[in-house]
């Protein structure tokens, strides 16, 4: 028997993750800027990180957004295959979430309603949403509120498989250094590579999910992430794009199986303001209170 989750039950979870993601940054983020305020060379660099760690402790403390760019809402939604969603559709309640957590939480309403006529839609909707089928009697779903600024600098290249590694290394690299201080760096850099274009730049932002810093766990894959930081915090960008030593806070990639004739390499960058907040939804058998 398939274990039920009730619509009113998505709407409820979504709307508070909507307000927590933005007034709440995570403690891996936090601990980040601690460390890096350590290593920083720059003085002003160090300054930076003083104020993005008060500005955060404000948001948290006075409940209101860390950063006035709310974002579009990215949602990653896991569906365990034995879960029934009853009551209407699982789009349409996710959809309501996100509007119910924009208003209630006093958040910037950004989307527009067409990408030219640039009418907004007056709610924050629709959210960007990925569905995922896996085992078990759960919904996961993970909200990331993705501002412009750093959505803005991602970019996608279609190397040729003769560039290897190297080439993608210098991809990132290149592309982080076209962005400088735009994304409003301590950035992230999320890279996907392998699948074909939507999958490789799916896996970029899929790996900003992660807490920052933690390596990839193939340790092969673990020592390239490494490598693109050195050269990234090598070109100097520094926090806020005013120069230093941490330009990056981590690199995260994933990689996927390809085409032999294709290499697919996909950036998207994380700004400071990292925000992801999740919540596991247990089914219940039918009747169940």
């Amino acid at each position: 028997m398939p274990k039920i989750i009730h619509v009113d039950e998505i709407t409820a979870a979504v709307e508070k993750l909507c307000i927590e993601a933005n007034y709440d940054l995570g403690d891996d983020m936090m601990l980040k800027f601690k460390e890096s305020l350590e290593t920083e060379e720059s003085p002003l660099g160090c300054e930076v990180f003083e104020r993005l760690i008060e500005n955060a402790t404000i948001a948290h403390e006075e409940r209101v957004p860390m950063c006035q760019d709310t974002g579009m809402v990215v949602i990653f939604v896991e569906v365990g295959q034995e879960v029934m969603v009853t009551g209407g559709a699982i789009g349409v309640a996710l959809n309501e979430g996100v509007r119910r957590g924009y208003e209630k939480g006093y958040l910037r309403k950004s989307m527009v309603k067409d990408p030219f006529e640039r009418i907004n839609t007056g709610d924050n909707t629709p959210a960007i949403i990925h569905y995922d089928i896996v085992p078990g009697d759960e919904l996961k779903i993970t909200v990331a509120p993705k501002g412009a600024g750093s959505e803005n600098m991602g970019a996608l290249k279609m190397c040729k498989p003769s560039e290897g590694l190297e080439g993608a290394i210098q991809f990132v690299v290149d592309t982080v250094e076209r962005a400088g201080g735009n994304p409003c760096p301590p950035i992230i850099v999320g890279v996907g590579i392998g699948g074909t274009m939507e999958k490789a730049t799916y896996l970029a932002k899929k790996s900003l999910l992660r807490q920052v810093g933690v390596p990839n766990p193939e340790k092969r894959l673990a020592d390239i992430e490494q490598e693109m930081l050195k050269r990234v915090n090598k070109l100097g960008i520094g926090p806020q794009g005013f120069g230093g030593s941490n330009t990056a806070l981590g690199v995260h990639l994933e990689v996927y199986p390809t085409h032999i004739a294709s290499l697919p390499v996909a950036v998207n960058i994380q700004c400071h303001a990292a925000r992801h907040k999740e919540i596991v939804i247990r089914g219940r058998q039918e009747g169940a209170v």
